[in-house]
């Protein structure tokens, strides 16, 4: 019964001890966030494995993460970065699973969001960076935006041979209540067979602090049409979907959005897609 086995495909910790979180500013994340405060909050919802993403684009971060991986029972893969635009991706990927944890390195993601350049996936020297992680065997993850969907299609196109995975399913306007164009670019990446997308993040997404599950459902159902839950993963997107939802609550929403799967469906959205996508071996209870 999914519930009890869960892995949760996406979420972040951080320590501004360690170094500043400047997109936190002047908001409720601008804290440290560990596992310590998320493990519970887990563990109770029925997690059993976690994948911990980036949420800095500095080389100290990635070490950091697997470190606490290679330290926990919980986080069974790290989702880091390295800069795609350097000559030696390849060796610094190497160099990162030589270091404490390294094992548990899984996929690579840059905050393309933030990129001033529409078409930043696709500079040559950011394609030979995405070679080199499918080389490695790695995933990457897409943090984009809505207008960011069509360079990122053809991104994947052009690299059948590494797995994109989509995150927040490409931070669609739930607040405006509009699908298109949305969707039209969701599904452009979404036929191309080397992308997954997470559902995640669409809390964040809605009109703070006035939306209903309801309001997600139209997006997530776009999503499941488009990718099928063969290739859609969950997410709980902690401690960012605190803004409006807690750990539990996530869980329970995301569970309502998939009501109409077939358990063994639901069961492949919760749990088996992330063990697939991410190359988890085989995480406790998973």
């Amino acid at each position: 019964m999914t519930g009890h086995r869960i892995v949760d495909a996406h979420h972040h910790v951080w320590d501004l001890t360690a170094r500043p979180q400047p997109w936190t500013d002047g908001t409720p994340l601008a804290r440290s966030f560990s596992l310590d405060d998320l493990e519970p909050e887990a563990r109770a919802a029925g997690v059993t494995a976690t994948v911990v993403v980036q949420t800095v684009c500095v080389p100290e971060e990635t070490p950091e993460l697997l470190a606490l991986a290679d330290g926990s029972e919980l986080i069974a893969g790290v989702v880091g970065w390295t800069d795609l635009t350097a000559p030696d991706v390849a060796d610094a990927l190497a160099a990162l699973r030589e270091l404490p944890g390294g094992d548990r390195l899984v996929g690579i993601r840059h905050q393309v969001q933030e990129e001033p350049d529409p078409e930043w996936l696709l500079r040559p020297d950011v394609q030979r960076g995405l070679l080199a992680v499918a080389e490695a065997g790695l995933a990457y993850d897409l943090v984009v935006k809505p207008h960011q969907l069509r360079t990122a299609a053809v991104a994947a196109a052009r690299l059948p041979g590494l797995t994109f995975v989509l995150d927040h399913l490409g931070k669609p306007p739930v607040a405006d209540g509009a699908l298109d164009p949305w969707a039209a670019h969701l599904r452009r990446l979404a036929a191309l067979p080397n992308t997954v997308a997470k559902l995640s993040g669409l809390v964040t997404e809605a009109a703070p602090g006035r939306w209903r599950t309801e309001d997600l459902a139209p997006y997530a159902d776009t999503a499941l049409d488009a990718f099928g839950p063969q290739r859609l993963l969950f997410g709980s997107d902690w401690p960012v979907c605190t803004l409006e939802a807690g750990y539990g609550e996530v869980v329970r929403i995301t569970r309502h959005l998939v009501d109409g799967l077939s358990a063994g469906e639901r069961d492949v959205v919760f749990r088996h897609n992330a063990v697939r996508v991410y190359g988890l071996g085989a995480p406790p209870g998973a």
